[in-house]
């Protein structure tokens, strides 16, 4: 049975384990940058109180030092901020991508599972006749090595001189396992003929199907005539022909098995071969890479024919099974979850280089993109992440018009957002990815010229 599991080595908070070791590598974090700012400030402070009577060239270097420690205190809280928005996004879309990803598996697996199980196998009839045949061994006797000649009993095979063979195959569900199974109606006619040089006794040797989980009526008629085995559960049928005698057998059974019927040679020489498998239920095909001869619709299922005028040796089994299609669209919002904090980072980039932003703003944006990041994980499950992302990209951008307090500066932002948070994000969920981050990225620096460039918009007030 597969198991479905997450990405390896990528954070997930929904672990305890986890969750307490990242709240320990935050407080060392946070202890440690606490003392540096402080250190620093002390060390500024220290200076001063030395300098205080000093020429006025050291006192203005320290003053000129005051100030930017001033400056960098007033913007240390947009980059506190930043970074805790930063390191919050990142273990969320850590943890989204885990879970999507061990959702993704889960559907495979699911799927995969539907349609596994054993397989029902049909070997082809053997036509066996005992020969006597000399042989040689040596034996000690009285301590002399004596050559003896004896016989012994060898079997021998023919082959069908034809098979006409005619499967027909409806898809159920099994309600024990919730897997596909078969129902299978089998006939087959075989020919055999006798083209030793003498009267000969055969076994006409069928084999019931491997992996079923039921059968029933399985008949085994010659000419015409029903053949009752003589043992239970034993399908060997002796029969005399005479050099040249021909003579037709008749096979048929219903049976219940895995989601995969095919037949198996076992290695003979198959002439005048036609097997017709209809399977009447949708994504059927064929199995092994044993092309069929024909392959044609009839309504919701599909023929599958395999001619064989002269003799050929297939080895392999060949024959119909469920396919589930290929899993396409895997694996892209785990890639695009794990890109979120960049594409945080440089839609928040764009916002600070449009406009002016405060703290306030920056907290507001940040829970406004991340919830709609969440949205979209969830949202992606139940429709295509393209029409959900396009759906959510219009809250966005209504939401972010309240960012600035002019018409301009609301411009600016929808631009902005447009560029640096909708485009980026279309960028990793179409097949085009580079293309159309790379229009997003032009996009971005075209609107960052023209704003501080070409002065072709109007002034935002700051």
């Amino acid at each position: 049975m597969l198991i479905a599991q997450g990405i390896p080595n990528l954070p997930d908070l929904t672990h305890p384990n986890e969750l307490i070791e990242f709240g320990n590598q935050i407080l060392k974090f946070s202890f440690r940058f606490g003392i540096l700012i402080v250190g620093l400030g002390i060390a500024i402070a220290i200076l001063s109180f030395a300098l205080r009577n000093q020429e006025p060239e050291h006192t203005n270097f320290i003053s000129e030092w005051v100030v930017r420690y001033s400056v960098l205190l007033r913007g240390l809280h947009h980059l506190i901020l930043i970074l805790i928005l930063l390191f919050g996004g990142f273990f969320l879309s850590t943890t989204l991508s885990n879970r999507y990803h061990h959702w993704e598996q889960a559907k495979v697996t699911k799927i995969a599972e539907s349609v596994a199980g054993d397989r029902l196998e049909q070997s082809a009839p053997q036509i066996r006749y005992t020969i006597e045949e000399p042989y040689t061994y040596d034996t000690q006797v009285e301590g002399k090595i004596v050559r003896v000649k004896a016989t012994r009993k060898v079997d021998r095979f023919l082959t069908l001189s034809a098979s006409q063979i005619n499967v027909n195959l409806n898809q159920t569900i099994d309600p024990a396992t919730e897997r596909a199974i078969y129902q299978v109606n089998f006939t087959a006619d075989y020919q055999v003929v006798n083209n030793l040089d003498e009267t000969q006794d055969f076994f006409f040797a069928v084999q019931p199907p491997f992996g079923y989980k039921l059968l029933q009526n399985l008949k085994v008629e010659r000419d015409g005539t029903r053949l009752v085995p003589v043992n239970p559960g034993n399908y060997d049928f002796p029969l005399r022909l005479t050099a040249g005698e021909t003579t037709k057998f008749k096979v048929t059974y219903q049976a219940l098995g895995g989601p995969r019927w095919i037949y198996n040679a076992n290695g003979q020489l198959l002439s005048n071969f036609s097997l017709t498998v209809f399977a009447d239920f949708p994504n059927a095909d064929f199995a092994s890479g044993i092309i069929p001869t024909e392959s044609k619709v009839e309504g919701r299922g599909t023929r599958f024919t395999w001619k064989f005028d002269d003799n050929v040796s297939v080895l392999n089994p060949f024959g119909v099974f469920t396919s589930v299609g290929p899993i396409k669209n895997t694996g892209i919002l785990p890639r695009l979850l794990l890109l979120v904090p960049g594409l945080f980072l440089w839609w928040l980039g764009l916002l600070y280089l449009s406009m002016p932003m405060t703290l306030k703003d920056v907290a507001i944006a940040a829970g406004i993109f991340f919830a709609c990041i969440l949205s979209l994980t969830y949202l992606s499950r139940a429709i295509d992440p393209k029409l959900a992302w396009s759906s959510i990209s219009l809250i966005l951008l209504i939401m972010v018009w309240g960012l600035g307090n002019t018409k301009q500066a609301r411009f600016a932002a929808i631009i902005a957002t447009i560029a640096g948070g909708i485009l980026p994000v279309f960028g990793l969920l179409v097949p085009y990815s580079g293309i159309t981050l790379s229009l997003a990225a032009l996009l971005s620096v075209i609107w960052l010229a023209i704003r501080h460039w070409y002065r072709l918009f109007v002034t935002l007030e700051h």
